[in-house]
């Protein structure tokens, strides 16, 4: 008895101790859920821009030469001039050299790094509080693959709309060829294109942009995410930082193809829209002698259908591809070992 009041002395003692620390380590994951920050620290957003803007540049330079192919692909009328990526690749060297594979990724570079900066933290801070509201509602704070597609498609917006005017600026100098320029840089053409057609002429093509964005920046972050935390579950591992880099990169390339495809046509009529009336694209795509002008999104939309057929709204859909697969995935993984590299949170939805 005395024995077995000892022991259950004992036992009872251990059993409450055991019993309050499980009730604290398994109260600590809702607690900790709960006390999450609501708000990055300065340091954190400063990581995060940093960040999302080495992973931006680092993505386009590698594929520059394809993103310039497309690019004066989508533009090009019935009177080809870039028949093939490996026609077009050849034209572009012979016509510029080395230099004219990479012509405007420098002014890209500087576009993309407050771009993409902007954009994957828009991300962050749209899925975060997102996770929150449902934590708060009773939820487990994960997002589902739609809530996923709105703060993608919503940071899209955000980061394209910051920096349109660099984009439109950059669309007309990467079509620039040999030696009938009529921009020296970046400075030089913001200015010459105020001059000759209006503040507002940086604005061109926005609209399509912006609707645009949404399906192809929204199914990017959803695609990507809801792959990586199907793989997490369903080979039992602890977070993201178990899954090796070939696997994030198989995941931004699926991602990538997935939102391309579905929004490309309006990236063709946001890129004819840029160069709308510009003399510097009349070798490209004229009309009695001169640039083709559109009146606006839909002008441009039944213009291109009516007189080149439904194939044109999918020009440089072949370089494009080859370019936004490695370039979507390095984007992805580069960000998220930056992040990793400079101490900043790993995970970039709730």
């Amino acid at each position: 008895m005395q024995v077995q009041t000892s022991v259950s002395r004992v036992t009872g003692q251990n059993s409450t101790s055991v019993a309050a620390n499980s009730k604290v380590e398994l109260g600590m994951p809702a607690s900790e859920k709960k006390a999450e920050k609501r708000h990055l620290s300065w340091s954190q957003i400063t990581k995060s821009l940093l960040a999302g803007g080495v992973a931006g540049a680092v993505s386009r330079t590698a594929v520059a030469p394809l993103e310039r192919l497309k690019i004066l692909m989508q533009i090009q009328g019935n009177e080809k001039v870039y028949t093939g990526i490996w026609q077009g690749t050849m034209h572009m060297w012979r016509t510029d050299g080395l230099k004219g594979l990479f012509k405007g990724n420098g002014l890209n570079c500087i576009r993309i790094f407050p771009n993409q900066a902007i954009k994957f933290m828009s991300y962050e801070q749209l899925s975060r509080r997102i996770s929150h509201h449902l934590i708060d509602n009773g939820g487990d704070g994960q997002l589902t693959p739609l809530l996923r597609l709105g703060a993608g498609a919503g940071a899209g917006i955000v980061g394209m709309s910051a920096t349109y005017p660099m984009d439109m600026v950059r669309g007309r100098i990467t079509i620039q060829e040999g030696n009938k320029q009529q921009y020296r840089g970046m400075m030089h053409a913001t200015r010459s294109i105020i001059a000759n057609e209006g503040v507002l002429a940086l604005w061109r093509g926005w609209l399509p942009s912006v609707i645009g964005v949404v399906p192809y920046v929204g199914l990017n972050f959803a695609v990507y995410e809801t792959l990586k935390d199907w793989l997490i579950k369903s080979n039992n591992y602890r977070d993201e930082r178990d899954l090796s880099i070939a696997t994030k990169l198989s995941c931004g390339a699926v991602a990538g193809t997935a939102g391309q495809t579905v929004a490309y046509p309006f990236d063709v009529v946001r890129r004819r829209l840029q160069v709308s009336g510009w003399s510097g694209a009349e070798k490209l795509h004229a009309e009695s002698g001169h640039a083709i002008a559109y009146r606006g999104m839909l002008d441009c939309f039944a213009r291109t259908f009516r007189e080149e057929g439904l194939g044109a709204l999918f020009k440089g859909l072949g370089p494009n591809y080859l370019k936004v697969v490695p370039s979507i995935a390095i984007a992805f993984v580069t960000y998220e070992q930056m992040k990793e590299l400079l101490g900043a949170e790993i995970r970039i939805s709730g």
